[in-house]
């Protein structure tokens, strides 16, 4: 597992084990580059965040921030790692990524609207978790745009773009509708 793009590409990353399922290169690679023209200057949340994978490929794509949000201690020791690759560790660093040991359920529903630019939710499959954070977005806007990874068969709410990988969908809302050329 590594950084594809940005600053930090082939950056090899530590794996919180066997017991997370991270989002593999092929499935962040597209998502990243799909929202690259979003990443410069923004403000990332990476929830169930696991080893941070999807919060430091926006780091190294340009984000300003990015908060991280998980709870399993394989996890966060995986992720406090990867962060001290990137150089993030530092005292001057910590500004752009914060560690939090945190459920995601209750810390999104704790957020007030607009307090990040782009965020990210890839809960385990088959739970409910991802629902949650979805009513959680609806009810209050917490980020411009959120992007979810899920299992193809899991029932999502309509009108967002997906990325089909197979078994596995991203599925990404709040971005701005293409604007259509006037007639000439």
């Amino acid at each position: 597992m590594r950084i594809i793009g940005g600053k930090w590409a082939d950056t090899d990353l530590v794996s919180p084990g066997k017991i997370v399922r991270p989002t593999s290169e092929n499935v962040r690679e597209r998502w990243l580059t799909y929202l690259e023209p979003h990443l410069a200057g923004a403000r990332v949340l990476d929830l169930f965040a696991g080893s941070g994978a999807l919060g430091l490929e926006a780091l190294s794509r340009g984000a300003k921030s990015a908060d991280f949000v998980e709870d399993g201690a394989p996890s966060l020791h995986a992720l406090k790692a990867n962060l001290a690759k990137c150089g993030l560790k530092a005292k001057k660093m910590r500004s752009r990524a914060r560690v939090f040991k945190r459920d995601a359920i209750p810390w999104v529903a704790a957020l007030e609207e607009g307090v990040y630019d782009v965020a990210f939710a890839d809960p385990p499959y088959g739970s409910r978790k991802l629902d949650r954070i979805l009513e959680a977005w609806s009810a209050c806007r917490f980020s411009r745009v959120i992007g979810v990874e899920h299992a193809k068969d899991h029932d999502i709410p309509g009108g967002g773009k997906h990325l089909d990988f197979g078994e596995t969908v991203v599925t990404i809302w709040g971005l701005p509708a293409k604007r259509r050329r006037p007639p000439e």
